[in-house]
């Protein structure tokens, strides 16, 4: 092992994912993969117990001497310092205001340069850009669709969180159109009928009207956000990915149709990495 083979985490509100990259390959050493459980409502130790627990597991399948660490880590969060601020969301409560970088560099025995933050949106993008739909492209928006919606940039050869599920949008924010709960909610509204996610819908569209009226809604509706984005950054391409993205058989030609109407000829796709794209691109912080 050189310095070239880096650890990757990710991590989530229940759970965190690690595995070392090789930099020169731009991939996974999938014998390193670890995934742990996580109670984000638990104690400091607790949590930062389970994490190491993963992060260790990936080491020590690889017998590294140097060890470097990238993390993907939700916000708000100041990276570089490592300090948590997040609260009010119902996980990591118990973390707010410590320095969670310097918790794991001590308990890894590794110096606090070799250790390296982003937020978990700009990583998603990031590892697209370093070994997926986004490879060799300049600029890239990234968008993730679930059960919140995250937003990411990258240009000069960096991605950041843009934090954009709270912009003001319509009537309310974006997030409130662009997620989960609006499928349902809307899909309530035309039917009378409570389903539980987006799958539920996608699986009837090809014989329920309803269902396929809330996919050509969320085409039009993702574009007209998706014009404000293009008009700041004018990307290369955009990249889409979360749950949301894995029914975009139902709403991309839509929605590229929206998009050129409005005079925006610009490639979407679909991310290629799936959930391990945090993983590639929290490594890829290492690089160089």
């Amino acid at each position: 092992m050189n310095n070239t083979i880096v650890l990757g985490a990710d991590i989530g509100g229940s759970h965190i994912t690690s595995a070392l990259v090789d930099l020169n390959n731009r991939s996974i050493l999938w014998n390193s993969y670890q995934r742990q459980r996580v109670n984000s409502k638990g104690t400091i130790d607790e949590i930062v117990t389970a994490w190491l627990r993963s992060i260790k597991g990936s080491f020590e399948s690889g017998h590294m001497g140097l060890k470097r660490v990238g993390i993907a880590m939700p916000g708000p969060f100041d990276y570089d310092k490592g300090i948590s601020f997040i609260k009010n969301g119902d996980k990591y409560e118990a973390l707010y205001g410590m320095n969670v970088k310097e918790m794991i560099f001590e308990r890894l025995g590794i110096a606090a340069e070799d250790i390296c933050m982003s937020n978990d949106a700009a990583c998603f993008l990031q590892g697209e850009v370093f070994a997926g739909a986004a490879k060799g492209y300049e600029s890239a928006i990234g968008i993730t669709l679930g059960t919140g919606l995250g937003t990411a940039r990258y240009c000069h050869g960096k991605s950041e969180d843009v934090n954009l599920w709270c912009h003001p949008f319509r009537s309310s924010i974006a997030e409130e159109y662009l997620s989960t709960r609006w499928f349902v909610q809307r899909y309530f509204q035309l039917s009378g009928i409570r389903v539980t996610g987006v799958k539920k819908i996608a699986d009837i569209c090809d014989i329920d009207k309803h269902a396929k009226t809330v996919f050509e809604e969320f085409a039009e509706t993702f574009a007209e956000f998706l014009i404000q984005f293009i008009y700041i950054d004018r990307p290369d391409v955009i990249i889409l990915g979360g749950n949301i993205s894995q029914a975009s058989v139902l709403f991309l030609t839509s929605l590229n149709f929206h998009l050129k109407k409005s005079g925006f000829d610009i490639p979407v796709k679909i991310a290629a990495l799936g959930e391990h794209a945090a993983i590639l691109g929290a490594g890829s912080l290492l690089t160089g």
